[in-house]
């Protein structure tokens, strides 16, 4: 009892050290913020990582719950990864998918939505078997998820504003939705997806790495661990916010614009209730995706409060309901949902064993 009491009040006394240090640090930066340079943030962020681990101690998962959590994890994921791959191979194999704009369109988010769940899969082994990457390795994976992370808010915008217009402008939907447009409206959404990317690149350069002692990460890889500088910080909230509230807007517009149209004597009333259906779909999507674009600020607000374990633990359960359940709807809802899809995508996800059924009847 003497040992247990003495290890609390340690852990309380270190508790009460790292609050007055962050306190301190708060008031030293109202004061005088022009003293807190590039390289101060970066010893600032290091020192606040060490003196956690300090506190925590031995706080890390052990191997029995670090087993079951990616057993619980990595299963689901291999299974949607699994679909979303044959949803990929369905919008490829016939050829009105491959000239549809509404599918190619379909295709993209889905591909986008499939390389981030490997990617976040990827990083999520990487934390779960505790290995250090590198600032480099790290900020490359980074990237990429990033990339593919931004494709889909854009991707939904243009899917809505393609159901706007085959609802509202059906005689000139055939002429305003062509091939050659859409592959225009792909190359715009990864342009610009590219261009964040290679902003963000641009300010981390900037960062002083030959100051570390060291490449070698002193904690797992994630996109909180790349905000080296305070300026990549406030660039990402301001490029995260600019995105989604004009993503909000466009499929909000696009959805008042159908149901207007919706109330007109000449429209056609099952297209533009399904058109509705899809637009609040996507808006579901965009929400959440801005949930996932938001994790790294609720993570970052938690970890003031809770130790290093909740905070694992809290986030492995934010990785399958924010990260891993939206990148396998698309699959789910437009694969079961249209009715072109549905019958092929089940067909290669039974293996091909569906194509004696027609037989039976």
């Amino acid at each position: 009892m003497t040992c247990l009491h003495c290890f609390r009040n340690a852990n309380c006394k270190k508790s009460v050290v790292l609050l007055c240090f962050n306190y301190i640090n708060k008031f030293i930066f109202i004061l005088c913020p022009e003293c807190f340079s590039k390289m101060s943030y970066a010893n600032q962020s290091q020192t606040l990582n060490i003196i956690n681990l300090n506190i925590t101690g031995q706080q890390y998962q052990g191997l029995l719950e670090r087993v079951l959590f990616s057993t619980l994890i990595g299963m689901p994921c291999c299974v949607f990864l699994f679909i979303n791959g044959t949803m990929l191979f369905t919008l490829r194999s016939k050829l009105v998918f491959r000239e549809t704009s509404r599918y190619i369109l379909l295709y993209n988010l889905l591909f986008a939505d499939t390389a981030q769940l490997a990617f976040s899969q990827l990083l999520y082994i990487f934390a779960a078997c505790r290995i250090m990457l590198t600032y480099p390795v790290c900020g490359v994976l980074c990237m990429f998820t990033r990339l593919t992370n931004d494709i889909s808010p854009l991707t939904l915008v243009v899917m809505s504003l393609e159901r706007y217009v085959a609802v509202c402008y059906p005689l000139r939907h055939a002429t305003i939705a062509t091939i050659r447009n859409t592959a225009v409206a792909i190359i715009v959404v990864w342009a610009i997806s590219l261009l964040n990317v290679f902003t963000r690149i641009l300010l981390l350069l900037n960062f002083p790495f030959k100051d570390l002692e060291s490449l070698q990460m002193t904690d797992v890889c994630s996109d909180i661990q790349m905000l080296l500088d305070p300026i990549t910080d406030h660039y990402d909230k301001a490029y995260t916010y600019c995105l989604f509230v004009s993503a909000t807007v466009a499929i909000i517009s696009s959805y008042i614009g159908v149901m207007i149209a919706a109330r007109s004597a000449s429209a056609d009333k099952a297209s533009a209730h399904k058109a509705r259906n899809t637009l609040l779909l996507h808006l579901v999507q965009l929400g959440l995706s801005l949930f996932s674009t938001m994790h790294n600020s609720i993570v970052q607000s938690l970890s003031t409060i809770m130790q290093r374990l909740a905070i694992v633990r809290i986030k492995s359960v934010f990785y399958v309901f924010i990260y891993i359940l939206p990148r396998c709807l698309t699959s789910l809802i437009y694969g079961l949902r249209d009715q072109t899809i549905r019958p092929i995508l089940l067909y290669h996800l039974c293996c091909r064993l569906t194509l004696s059924c027609p037989s039976r009847g």
